[in-house]
């Protein structure tokens, strides 16, 4: 196994800057999901998005924002919404090319909090 982070791997905030946008255009044109963020100003939640997957990555850095239960909580994160959003992170890192090994890994640090987004 490669001992550099995921982080540095997928291209460091470059892509973690690159793949956001690109998840959050998806994630606003699906109705399955979208209605989650109709009162949220995106070019506000977009930094905090970019600031947790980095850190989730391995990035060298502090994540001082709230666990994935607490921001969660209120949602009532259903499974079919779960796999969408999920479904849609995948689509992105495939659209910008990113290796299936990583996105598995990807996948598998989504996987790791879905009972505190889902507040199971």
């Amino acid at each position: 196994m490669n001992s550099e982070t995921l982080f540095n791997r997928i291209g460091g905030m470059p892509a973690v800057t690159a793949a956001v946008d690109v998840f959050y255009t998806k994630i606003l044109a699906d109705e399955e999901v979208s209605h989650f963020f109709k009162d949220t100003n995106i070019s506000a939640q977009s930094p905090k998005l970019k600031a947790f997957l980095a850190y989730a990555f391995g990035a060298p850095m502090q994540y001082s924002g709230k666990n994935m239960r607490d921001a969660h909580r209120h949602m009532q994160i259903d499974e079919k919404q779960f796999n969408a959003v999920a479904g849609h992170l995948v689509a992105t890192l495939d659209e910008l090319g990113v290796a299936q090994q990583l996105i598995g890994e990807v996948v598998d640090i989504a996987m790791s909090v879905k009972g505190d987004i889902m507040n199971n």
